[in-house]
């Protein structure tokens, strides 16, 4: 009887395209939605309250040891990496080994450096020393030593330049006491930590000279 009228052809080609967009736009809000949160809130930054710096000259071959104590009579060291709170989080033997991996080749890193980081500070003395242990020549070596107290901002305790005297030569190169955000009594009292890592119970010191009080500010031996 009556023939069923054909729908128009630009009808089904702007629903078929309707659909699609419904579709593209779905599919467009859920991977929107997967998207991870940006990297830099996955990073992870070590928590450190107090770093202690040790560096001697580029490219020398002396090899320089750091010991730390703190107030609990824990020490770090080359072979005690980590004590309490205390990490050495890099141990620098001179040239050593000091080479690092960059496209394929070896290269040589000519930086001279130890590190040890505090995660956490409790009140108390403090002592760092510095220890000769590898000497190529008889020549004095400078040896940079900084302390800085991180939180709740950066603060300079100790920076100067030592000079060791040669193989086993042992440095006090500063003692201070943590009293909570206060740093007193800096000094450089000799005290020997690598005797105490023997199992010696009396301290020693090659250090000439003896120790003072030594102004925080300037690095400088004042008199007692």
């Amino acid at each position: 009887m009556f023939e069923e009228e054909a729908e128009p052809e630009f009808e089904i080609f702007s629903a078929l395209l309707f659909n699609s967009l419904k579709a593209i736009t779905f599919m467009f809000f859920i991977s929107f939605a997967m998207i991870n949160k940006p990297a830099d809130e996955g990073k992870v930054d070590p928590k450190a309250e107090m770093l202690v710096t040790v560096s001697w000259p580029d490219n020398n071959p002396d090899d320089v040891d750091t010991y730390v104590m703190n107030p609990a009579g824990n020490i770090v060291w080359y072979t005690q990496r980590e004590a309490g709170l205390m990490h050495l989080d890099r141990d620098d033997r001179g040239m050593f080994k000091d080479v690092v991996l960059f496209n394929d080749k070896e290269i040589t890193n000519p930086l001279n450096q130890e590190i040890i980081s505090f995660r956490g500070l409790e009140d108390g003395e403090y002592i760092v020393n510095i220890v000769h242990y590898i000497a190529n020549s008889t020549a004095h070596l400078p040896v940079s030593v900084k302390v800085e107290k991180l939180n709740p901002s950066v603060r300079v305790i100790f920076y100067q330049t030592l000079n060791l005297a040669g193989k086993g030569d042992e440095q006090t190169a500063v003692r201070f006491t943590l009293k909570g955000e206060e740093v007193i009594n800096v000094n450089n009292v000799p005290k020997s930590l690598v005797e105490l890592t023997r199992g010696g119970s009396k301290g020693r010191n090659t250090r000439s000279g003896g120790g003072g009080i030594i102004d925080a500010t300037t690095g400088q031996v004042m008199d007692r």
